[in-house]
């Protein structure tokens, strides 16, 4: 992968960019504030802390603000942003490096580039239900659960008994890995971090929160209004996740969704399509950015 030359950059000036910034920064302290509490305490939750635990990006990084590809920030030489990785100083002004960016990531643009083209051209599968918490938690036992702080909603016996009647069909692999091993052979597809690319589709929960995952991966080349749209979309999409999990999360007043009732069904449905529109049109603006470096 080779970086494409930005002929003519836009340059903002220092009230348009500092006034961005300062904009984003406002953005990800109230997004994180319950958080940055809880940590403060050692408390964590179960639904609120996934992103942060599981992705890894700090507030800290996602405050941050980058414009992404093509953007000179007027007046910025002398500022601590001129030493980021992955950027440069011209003019006076800083600027994302794309062909030092390419050079350390241009393997990691093509895989996600190639995964997000894939993943947007197929359709959305619907009506998994959620199931793969269900198998998560598949006759663990009480020290196999992986969230011990919170019970299961129906107990142990009637939650291997959802699973039992129901086909699983997870195409997810970061999902599956974590199917305790009786529950393994219960999913209809069995993914792989080789296939991946193959099976990755738009009405998966996870695949949809992962476009979080993409770009903070792919920082500072994404924008950061757009890394949070991702991290937005993230948040609620887990809610959902969790709370048509097995678990009873009453505690945290999250309400379930019942995916073991028709209504329950329906309903997961409803909001599983929209979703994966939502995670779509991220995709593409994903895509657009990653389309600025040229093969």
């Amino acid at each position: 992968m080779n970086a494409e030359t930005v002929t003519e950059p836009t340059t903002l000036g220092v009230a348009t960019w500092t006034a961005r910034a300062e904009s984003h920064g406002e953005r990800v302290d109230a997004a994180t504030a319950a958080h940055r509490a809880r940590r403060g305490r050692g408390e964590s939750h179960p639904v609120e802390d996934f992103l942060f635990s599981y992705y890894g990006t700090t507030p800290s990084q996602l405050r941050r603000w980058h414009p992404g590809p093509g953007v000179r920030l007027e007046g910025a030489a002398a500022l601590e942003r001129a030493s980021w990785k992955h950027y440069r100083v011209v003019e006076g002004s800083v600027e994302l490096d794309v062909a030092a960016f390419v050079a350390a990531r241009g393997r990691a643009v093509d895989f996600v580039k190639g995964l997000l083209t894939a993943t947007v051209s197929r359709p959305a599968r619907l009506g998994c239900f959620g199931l793969h918490e269900w198998a998560m938690v598949y006759r663990a036992g009480e020290d196999g659960v992986r969230h011990q702080q919170v019970p299961l909603r129906l107990g142990q016996a009637a939650t291997d008994e959802v699973v039992e009647r129901h086909q699983i069909a997870c195409t997810h692999f970061d999902a599956f890995r974590f199917f305790t091993p009786e529950a393994l052979s219960r999913n209809a597809i069995q993914p792989t971090r080789e296939s991946q690319t193959e099976l990755e589709q738009p009405g998966c929960l996870h695949a949809g929160m992962d476009t979080y995952k993409w770009a903070t991966k792919l920082s500072p080349l994404v924008p950061s209004e757009l890394t949070m749209d991702c991290f937005d979309l993230a948040s609620q999409i887990r809610l959902l996740d969790m709370q048509a999990s097995p678990y009873d999360l009453s505690g945290y007043d999250v309400e379930p969704v019942r995916i073991e009732t028709a209504a329950g069904k329906t309903a997961y449905i409803e909001r599983q399509r929209e979703f994966a529109e939502r995670s779509n049109a991220l995709r593409h603006r994903l895509i657009d950015v990653l389309d600025t470096v040229a093969d």
